[in-house]
């Protein structure tokens, strides 16, 4: 009864108030793509998986990262051997930024942060190690030796780096810290260091 005399002014209905008017309506949500179009291999013919995987390495059986350095090791001998080491800090600087590109495109293909596939930047990392070895094998296993220490216990700051800095930049700050921190070791240990040393490797 109470209802019907008063139908004239929306019995049943929601009260009308200007901030109902205002409201706006809901944000559409965001559509991700279907986890069955993320690939977590995706094929080498592509030049930024090719890059990200530095030819490959990164989806070899266990320790990636160990095998992204290893894979650094041949190219900056020969960057060296033919133009010295300002080549090899260019190539460093130039594949720093092939890096972010690639591992940019990377993780957009797989759905994941910092995939251990990505081995690119441990290659920038050891060759910023390598511009301190003269080329020796002593030199150029002690350099990979440093790189991998520092690159898996992660000494702050590169723990700090590689928890709180996102996307490409995050996969690959972390490694250019370690490499510097690698450098530092590296230089001194060559140039006093003992046996190093009198075996001409620190001249």
């Amino acid at each position: 009864m109470l209802c019907a005399l008063s139908r004239l002014k929306g019995c049943g209905e929601k009260p009308y108030s200007a901030m109902t008017a205002i409201t706006p309506d809901p944000k559409p949500t965001e559509i991700l793509p279907p986890q069955s179009a993320l690939n977590p291999r995706p094929n080498l013919a592509h030049p930024s998986v090719l890059m990200a995987t530095w030819f490959g390495a990164g989806y070899l059986p266990k320790a990636p990262g160990t095998w992204g350095s290893l894979g650094a090791l041949p190219f900056a001998w020969l960057l060296v051997d033919h133009g010295g080491p300002w080549i090899l800090g260019a190539a460093t600087v130039i594949f720093f930024i092939v890096g972010l590109w690639a591992a940019k495109d990377f993780m957009k293909r797989t759905g994941a942060h910092d995939p251990g596939a990505i081995v690119i930047d441990e290659v920038v990392g050891q060759w910023i190690v390598l511009l301190a070895a003269p080329l020796d094998p002593i030199a150029f296993g002690l350099a990979f030796v440093l790189f991998r220490l520092f690159d898996v216990f992660k000494p702050w700051p590169i723990s700090w780096a590689d928890r709180s800095i996102g996307g490409a930049w995050g996969v690959m700050v972390d490694d250019i810290l370690a490499g510097l921190f690698a450098l530092t070791v590296l230089y001194p240990v060559l140039l006093y260091g003992g046996p190093y040393f009198l075996l001409g490797v620190g001249k």
